[in-house]
């Protein structure tokens, strides 16, 4: 079960807490950086050792083995990119007339506008003549009267060189062994760590631990696994693209796109202007370049919206503004690792913010979606009169379920929450009738679907009034006629939905009617306990079922006059009514079922009830109950 948020008020102690916390991120970066690095390794590496494990190795060959294979893997990976970049070092002077020519025909067609435009400026406001007795020498604008800095430097020795190297390679690679050590202790200890989490955090939160640790043993660790499957898929083809097309150090450039793609967005185009800017360099025109452009492009197209839902979901688990904001984040904190690790980290605190209330925040700040049920959304949206949004979330809904279950699950839980707000004062006028007209036009369009070219013979109808039931039913009557169809059909065809006088029951009524007739059946609504004209040529045979509305405590009694009244006119008919879960201020259910011969949970089972041949019907979660 999700937690309630916790309040986002901003008080002292919250904000000296971040203020710590984000400190200590900071001036703790020399230890906290391989630690990070050693975990979000060990949620990639969890199931390769999950499957060796279940192959019969034990746990300590299990991590050792995978361990081992990575090193090499990276090992060699680090062994070929390093011949590359000596190779694309040394070959650099062969490329140098290339690169001289296309840098010139750039800059011509950069500076060349800006130049225009600088003489334009410069003849409306003429510069001072001691400006224009500057003079520009190469990108510095100087004073020829000014003397000129001279600089002097020693020659670099041999031993001044290897020292620069060794000092530039020894960071890395030590840090890399204090990851790797890390990384075989995680492992091999995961069990002793898991337990030693939960007695930390008490006997009272040991069952919200574990979902949290294993969320993220099991979940967050097979995104990151499939994620760098994917990469590591990218960059192959891409250098295998790049070699077919005859580019030069094409393995250097799968490498580097693969790598560069763990960076969230920022990865593939930098990577992409990277092999651009090859590629334009080596040959003497632009084919080139745009072919390999063509086909870097098309491939990332293809792997983010079509391969990468597959196999590991429509997203990470963040917004799409929450990746570039972690990434700004992390990235200003530790720098490239922190920017390398942003998105892992961002979404492990997500993952912990759905069990650890202190952390519930982050969840919702940067989660793919508010942690909201589409009762809840569609509540916030009516009362924001935010018609065209709820009409197209409503239509894909339909299409997907159908109509009475969306009121079932959304348009009916959502209004009692709608409800329950106009009991206490707190929507004022101008919103229950904003909330008024898109409920309207939620049924009247959405609900309406199935209706064909009959939506294209309306007539005018009056404004929505204080009834939407009533309203509803106008609309139907203009466009179907007084009976709401034609009388000529087979004995047993006509389901008759009725209710007593007023709005709560004409409103389930109207949407009961619009739910079956969305299911093709022939449902026609009645208002009991009103003068009514009979149609002529009508028989009591043309109805097969009535669905009355469930009563409620205050209107029993005339309910059950409605009743008794529909058995006599109706003597065939079965009678039915909907006992909705979320209804309050009802009757007891056992002085309903002497008066009705079914009661159903849902307008899904009432459809299922009366159109059981339905091609697609919704699914139930229990079977309707006889009364009698």
């Amino acid at each position: 079960m999700n937690l309630q948020p916790p309040s986002l008020r901003m008080t002292a102690g919250t904000v000296v807490s971040a203020t710590c916390v984000v400190a200590l991120l900071y001036f703790g970066r020399e230890v906290l950086e391989p630690l990070a690095l050693a975990l979000i390794l060990s949620l990639v590496l969890a199931p390769l050792v999950r499957s060796m494990t279940r192959v019969g190795l034990a746990r300590m060959p299990a991590v050792l083995l995978s361990v081992a294979l990575v090193a090499t893997a990276v090992g060699g990976v680090g062994a070929v990119l390093f011949d590359q970049l000596v190779t694309i070092t040394r070959d650099l002077p062969q490329y140098r007339a290339a690169i001289k020519t296309k840098v010139a025909k750039v800059r011509e067609l950069v500076e060349r506008p800006i130049t225009r435009i600088e003489q334009e400026l410069s003849a409306v406001a003429p510069v001072p003549a001691v400006e224009a007795a500057r003079v520009r020498r190469g990108n510095l604008v100087v004073n020829p009267n000014q003397p000129l800095p001279v600089e002097v430097r020693t020659p670099r020795t041999m031993k001044d060189t290897l020292g620069r190297v060794i000092n530039l390679v020894w960071g890395p690679i030590g840090e890399a062994g204090v990851v790797l050590i890390l990384l075989v202790f995680i492992l091999l200890e995961q069990g002793s760590l898991r337990d030693r989490l939960v007695r930390l955090a008490g006997q009272a939160e040991v069952s919200r631990t574990i979902r949290t640790l294993g969320d993220a043993a099991q979940g967050v660790s097979r995104f990151f696994f499939s994620q760098f499957i994917v990469n590591a898929t990218f960059g192959v083809v891409i250098g295998l693209s790049l070699w077919l097309a005859g580019i030069p150090h094409a393995v250097l450039w799968g490498v580097l796109s693969g790598a560069l793609r763990f960076v969230p967005y920022l990865g593939v185009l930098l990577a992409g202007a990277i092999i651009a800017v090859f590629v334009a360099a080596i040959d003497p025109g632009w084919s080139l370049a745009v072919t390999c452009m063509a086909i870097f492009l098309a491939f990332e197209l293809v792997l983010a919206n079509f391969i990468e839902p597959k196999v590991y979901g429509h997203s990470s688990g963040l917004s799409p503004l929450a990746v570039i904001v972690s990434a700004l984040f992390w990235g200003a904190l530790w720098g490239p690792v922190g920017l390398l690790l942003s998105t892992p980290l961002t979404l492990c605190l997500v993952v912990a913010g759905r069990h650890v209330r202190a952390l519930a925040p982050i969840t919702i700040l940067l989660g793919d979606a508010p942690n909201m049920s589409d009762a809840e959304r569609f509540h916030q949206r009516v009362l924001a009169g935010e018609a065209d949004e709820l009409t197209k979330d409503a239509r894909a809904y339909v299409r997907r379920y159908s109509f009475a279950r969306y009121c079932d699950h959304v348009l009916l839980p959502g209004l009692r929450m709608a409800v329950s707000d106009l009991g206490t004062g707190t929507i004022d006028k101008a919103q229950e009738t904003r909330m008024r007209a898109v409920i309207a036009n939620i049924a009247e369009t959405v609900a309406c679907a199935s209706d064909g070219g009959a939506r294209n013979r309306r007539k005018p109808v009056p404004l929505l009034d204080a009834n939407i039931g009533a309203h509803l039913r106008q609309m139907r009557e203009a466009r179907f006629g007084r009976w709401q169809g034609s009388l000529d059909v087979p004995h047993g065809s006509i389901v008759l939905c009725a209710g007593l006088p007023s709005e709560r029951d004409e409103f389930l009524t109207e949407l009961l009617v619009r739910a079956l007739r969305e299911g093709d059946v022939d449902a026609r609504s009645l208002v009991v306990g009103t003068p009514l004209e009979r149609p002529e040529g009508s028989t009591p045979e043309l109805v097969s079922t009535v669905f009355i509305t469930y009563p409620r405590q205050d209107n029993f009694d005339a309910w059950r006059a409605a009743v008794a009244e529909l058995r006599h006119d109706l003597p065939e008919a079965l009678m039915v009514t909907v006992l909705l879960p979320y209804d309050e201020q009802l009757p007891k259910r056992a002085l309903v079922e002497a008066y009705v011969d079914m009661i159903l949970r849902s307008f899904e089972e009432g459809l299922a009830f009366v159109a059981p041949d339905r091609s697609a019907p919704a699914k139930t979660s229990a079977a309707p109950e006889l009364v009698r």
